[in-house]
């Protein structure tokens, strides 16, 4: 691929979405080591952030890449060999792996905002928690759980809090902004909190606690620009940020294709991200494409072969097919640039 990438397409068809309901939407396009093309749609301007939702877990899980790296985590090992009081219950055979891939069997493990965000609560529910399901034998989401549980590994091997790992070991390094975290008072930007946000959006989620806390699984915030240049950061591992042999595997080896009960379709999982068609994911089209969904029909992914990075962020429809049929027409115009 070179030359300049016509993105006409894309936005005329975003401009459509708009024009058919959209209240508020942001696109990026990553090449090349950085964001070529960004734009915002409807009551979005170019600073607003949008609570990106579970499409948070990538850069979350590329934190615990770095430990990987630093020989601080054993995937192997159970997560009770960093973390013991996770054992109670009998969890103390669940391995680091299955947490990362979600086949540790405790996918509804209840964990609020106010007790992730405080180590000893924290703590205090994973001794509560009990399995669902045997570790290893099926692969379900874990829309939260899986990634409180490495919140807690991360804090204890490298001996900061969670949010500011991240923050000084990815976004800081990659030149991007602290997306996990983020006080009550620096929430005013956001998306999903204008007045214009759609009544039953509003109304989903205490986002403000989710942000604040910092979730792993689903807490971060962003532009589209930000998190499509965090997807060319992992395509280019600028300054070998991350060891690259653990970059690779985080990205492109897939340990579990386990079929998700809901999607019935293999869950194509890595340490890090969903490959190709996994959890039904809108970049199918491509074999190797890698990122993550988010509720609410949020979209990043990146893809290897030709160096593309989208990042669609959307708000002010609810319904879950047209997100997900919105979310494979960008996907797929975001990979017919490189074509």
């Amino acid at each position: 691929m070179s030359g300049e990438i016509d993105t006409r397409a894309l936005e005329a068809t975003v401009e459509e979405e708009v024009r058919a309901g959209l209240t508020a939407c942001q696109v990026a396009v990553g090449f090349n080591g950085e964001v070529v093309w960004s734009r915002s749609f409807g009551s979005a301007t170019d600073t607003t952030r949008f609570w990106i939702a579970s499409a948070t877990k990538p850069v979350f899980s590329s934190a615990v890449l770095l430990l990987i790296g630093d020989g601080m985590l054993d995937v192997w090992r159970p997560v009770a060999d960093y973390v013991p009081e996770f054992a109670a219950g009998g969890k103390g055979e669940v391995t680091v792996e299955q947490v990362l891939v979600m086949t540790s069997g405790f996918p509804n493990a209840p964990m609020s905002s106010a007790d992730g965000r405080d180590p000893a609560r924290r703590v205090a529910q994973f001794e509560q928690w009990r399995l669902e399901s045997e570790p290893g034998a099926q692969y379900v989401y874990h829309p939260a759980s899986a990634h409180w549980v490495l919140a807690e590994i991360v804090e204890r091997q490298s001996g900061m809090g969670f949010c500011d790992f991240l923050e000084q070991r990815v976004t800081r390094p990659l030149g991007l902004p602290r997306s996990l975290g983020l006080s009550r008072i620096e929430q005013l930007d956001i998306a999903q909190f204008s007045d214009a946000a759609d009544a039953e959006t509003k109304g989903l989620f205490d986002y403000a606690a989710k942000i604040e806390a910092g979730e792993p699984g689903g807490g971060g915030v962003m532009t589209a620009a930000t998190l499509a240049s965090f997807y060319q950061g992992l395509l280019h591992n600028p300054a070998e940020l991350w060891k690259p042999e653990v970059l690779a595997d985080g990205l492109g080896n897939v340990r579990c294709t386990l079929p998700d009960p809901l999607m019935k379709l293999p869950a194509n999982r890595t340490l890090a991200v969903v490959v190709g068609a996994g959890f039904g994911a809108p970049w199918a089209a491509s074999p190797t494409a890698f990122g993550w969904p988010g509720v609410g029909g949020q979209i990043a992914f990146a893809e290897p072969a030709t160096g593309i990075s989208l990042a669609f962020l959307q708000m002010g429809d609810m319904d879950e097919m047209s997100q997900f049929v919105r979310g494979t027409r960008m996907s797929n115009l975001a990979l017919a640039l490189a074509r």
